[in-house]
Parts: structure tokens; C-alpha cells; sequence
């Protein structure tokens, strides 16, 4: 399942609020601090895509092997 509408963009809303914050702290502050600030938005915007991931693992069809075709299976070797 999606992130619902609402919480979407309430992390849009985050991740715009970051990003004015690194803006700022990279003049304003030290760079253990600015190095904080992007790491809180990496793990913002991998949210969304884990969120897109699962959605893609939770729909596939019964016995796919996915765009990945057999490089998993371990009877290939």
C-alpha cells in the first residue's frame, strides 16, 4: 500500500523544511551539523522509495521472479 496523500505530503512538507535547513546551516553552522541536516534528508527521501519497493514485492504476481528474472535463484549455479 502507497504512503497515504496525507502523509506524503506531510514528507514532502519535511523534506522542503530540510533542505532550508542545510541552506541555512551551511553558512550559519558548523559541518558536523549541515552533515546531520542531509542525513535526516536521505533518510526522508529513502522512505519514500522503501515504500515503493515493498508496494512492488507485495503486487507481483504469484511465482514471478521479477525484473531480476533467475540472477537470484540459487539452483542456478
Amino acid at each position: 500500500m502507497t504512503l497515504s496523500k496525507q502523509t506524503l505530503d506531510h514528507l514532502l512538507e519535511a523534506e522542503g523544511s530540510m533542505r532550508a535547513a542545510i541552506k541555512s546551516a551551511a553558512v550559519n553552522e558548523k559541518p558536523v551539523v549541515v552533515k546531520q541536516f542531509a542525513e535526516i534528508l536521505v533518510k526522508l527521501e529513502q522512505t519514500k522509495k522503501i515504500d515503493e519497493i515493498i508496494d512492488m514485492i507485495e503486487n507481483r504476481e504469484e511465482g514471478s521472479s521479477g525484473m531480476f528474472g533467475n540472477m537470484f535463484d540459487a539452483d542456478d549455479d
